[in-house]
């Protein structure tokens, strides 16, 4: 089950708030825990065996850490717990990468496992890892299994993020607030969420389809496939994690924000601050920070560094291309932390193109099958080949997107927001403040009258992030 889709949105979402909000206090918990079980098994139900294979170890040893966290027990039983969940993300993502890399070393033939990857185990491993840590660290541990099991498998975060760490977590398990109040604002943030990715996003993508099925190539074109790849990419997973977010707060959980504008950033270190932040901090806190993070010398920083972005570029999918991206961003770091970091604070102008250009470039590598294609894709923005500058399908593909191009690329920056408040505020020095308060709930109904007509329609692409 997907949120972008009639079941979820009519049937299954109105049913769970209506039960969580029916129920006792002390049943709101295992009302949500069910549901979520229920969404999850609705697709892939012999995967909700995969996830409690994670949460069930997770659990017991989680007791055991807490009780040995002072002494060298604790350390082992932390490590032993940590290894177990990546046993499970590394078989079921990297097991035939692996043995095809292998193959291609040794020349062997070894076969492949042909493992499906469930949907999903990239964000809650990374949660469980999360809680053994946090706890190691001096966090209580959780000794209701079924609390445990509702941090790793809530529905709003579970299939594609925000990684929500233990700590951020652990009192709102036990004690939360929840109103109608917050449930109207979650309803809000979904739906604008929902709206970025169907009506946004979606188009996107389609100009995406049309340069892979295109044979005519032309420099033009590429350029409006990375500028469409990059907008997509954003618009796609900040517009899940604005539906996750507002899930949460539906049932008065508060999700942390996952992006800020990334594309107003004048530094990839601002960048990655603002993209995808909850695995940004995650890598930080559990990966950076321990190898020594920024306390030890300039060269093992830069070591650091290299290691983290490997991970974050292998954590996106089991192929080189994603390999290579991470490291892209890795040299791009290492050269903003030597050195680059200071000449772009004085040159904005110039600092904001810079990192435009590179992100637009990476996120080809990105959305590429495999190297080829990624080494084919860069080459032709900047003609390689002996393609041409244009043709007429690229020209054709220009006229027919350059709307959504637009919107988009103007909905990624803060303008929108501010031109929202500024409205807001001048409505309220006037007297009419019940204005807005009835034009932003009929703007909310048009967007989901909309978005209801093209998923009635069949316009719907899968999440991009549901693969990893």
């Amino acid at each position: 089950m997907v949120f972008s889709g009639i079941v979820f949105l009519y049937y299954f979402l109105p049913v769970m708030a209506a039960l969580y909000f029916l129920v006792p206090k002390r049943l709101k918990n295992a009302a949500l825990l069910l549901g979520s079980l229920f969404f999850y098994a609705w697709g892939e139900p012999k995967y909700v065996l995969v996830m409690i294979g994670v949460i069930a170890p997770g659990y017991g040893l989680g007791l055991l850490v807490e009780r040995y966290r002072e002494e060298r027990a604790g350390r082992i039983v932390c490590a032993l717990s940590v290894l177990i969940s990546l046993s499970f993300l590394i078989y079921f993502k990297y097991a035939d990468f692996f043995v095809t890399n292998i193959n291609a070393l040794t020349g062997w033939d070894l076969p492949l496992l042909h493992v499906a990857l469930p949907i999903g185990i990239s964000f809650y491993t990374f949660q469980m890892i999360s809680y053994t840590i946090d706890v190691y660290r001096g966090g209580p541990a959780l000794r209701n299994i079924f609390s445990l099991a509702l941090y790793i498998a809530m529905f709003p975060q579970l299939i594609a993020g925000p990684i929500v760490r233990y700590s951020d977590m652990a009192d709102q398990l036990v004690k939360r607030e929840y109103s109608w109040e917050l449930a109207a604002t979650g309803i809000r943030r979904f739906v604008i969420g929902l709206s970025k990715k169907i009506l946004l996003a979606d188009q996107l993508w389609a100009l995406c389809s049309a340069f892979r099925a295109s044979d005519e190539p032309s420099v033009l074109f590429c350029w409006l496939y990375a500028a469409a790849s990059m907008l997509y990419i954003y618009f796609d997973f900040s517009g899940y994690s604005d539906m996750a977010i507002g899930l949460g707060a539906i049932f008065g959980f508060r999700i942390p924000e996952n992006f800020r504008y990334p594309f107003i950033s004048a530094s990839i270190t601002e960048f990655w601050r603002r993209w995808h932040m909850s695995l940004g901090t995650w890598f930080r806190d559990y990966v950076y920070i321990p190898l020594g993070g920024s306390r030890v010398g300039k060269r093992r920083q830069m070591i650091n560094i290299l290691a983290v972005w490997m991970l974050t570029g292998f954590w996106h999918g089991a192929a080189w291309n994603f390999i290579v991206w991470g490291l892209l961003f890795a040299v791009l770091l290492m050269a903003e932390k030597l050195w680059l970091l200071n000449r772009l604070a004085r040159i904005r102008v110039c600092s904001h193109a810079y990192v435009l250009f590179f992100v637009m470039v990476s996120f080809v590598l990105f959305q590429a099958e495999h190297m080829g294609q990624a080494v084919s894709d860069i080459g032709g923005l900047f003609g390689a080949g002996g393609i041409p500058l244009a043709s007429a399908e690229a020209w054709y593909a220009f006229r027919s997107f350059a709307a959504v191009l637009l919107v988009s690329a103007v909905g990624a920056t803060p303008l929108p927001r501010a031109a929202v408040m500024c409205i807001r505020q001048r409505i309220g020095e006037t007297g009419r403040c019940g204005v807005f308060g009835i034009a932003e709930p009929a703007a909310i109904l048009v967007l989901l009258f909309l978005v209801t007509a093209y998923l009635a329609g069949g316009s719907f692409q899968p999440f991009l992030y549901f693969r990893f």
